[in-house]
């Protein structure tokens, strides 16, 4: 089981990055939010969860444990594959995740694409007792606009996006949507710089 890997970022891609480990390159999917904290060239360390199927391995990164842990807890519930897991953790941050497990909030749940009715209930209903509800003070939308508008913008020239069309979607998706927290901000940015490539 390969549990973290540390070395030199090779690529950032949309979903993965690639991690180069005493010479080999581990490509290790990740969140938006995750690759974001990454930059080509340097040392990064994520750590991993492995899941071998039949007929591949793959590895799923992350920067904090709490997200690892999550992401494990999220596959207990049948229906929930490591994809679905990972779709979660990039729509909801862990502590919107854990508010939505601990209220009950299927509708926070269904946002994320693939989770519908049933599954959002399924989710509550089996881990609400097994997470913390988080506390008032963690709660998501605490940066101003102003730094999550140069947050999103470094994260996605970090990804490699040139800084003009990157500042022009980052500005139009804050212009949509002045309350969105840096992860909604992220996640339309490039969904629009994706539609102009």
């Amino acid at each position: 089981m390969i549990a973290s890997v540390r070395g030199p970022v090779l690529e950032i891609a949309l979903d993965h990055a690639v991690i180069d480990c005493a010479g080999v390159g581990y490509r290790v999917l990740a969140t938006p939010v995750t690759l974001s904290r990454l930059r080509r060239g340097d040392e990064a360390t994520l750590l991993t969860s492995m899941i071998v199927r039949e007929d591949s391995m793959t590895l799923y990164g992350f920067t904090e444990p709490d997200a690892r842990a999550l992401f494990a807890l999220l596959q207990t519930v049948t229906g929930v594959g490591p994809r679905l897991a990972m779709a979660t953790l990039a729509v909801l941050e862990p502590d919107a995740l854990r508010r939505a497990l601990a209220d009950s909030d299927t509708k926070a749940l269904t946002s994320v694409p693939g989770i519908g009715k049933r599954v959002a209930e399924r989710l509550c209903v089996e881990l609400r007792d097994k997470v913390d509800r988080p506390t008032a003070d963690t709660a998501t939308g605490s940066v101003p606009a102003g730094g999550i508008r140069e947050q999103v913008a470094e994260a996605l020239v970090g990804l490699g996006f040139t800084a003009a069309p990157t500042e022009k979607a980052v500005t139009a998706v804050l212009a949509e949507n002045p309350d969105a927290d840096a992860s909604t901000v992220l996640r339309r940015s490039l969904a629009m710089l994706g539609k102009a490539s």
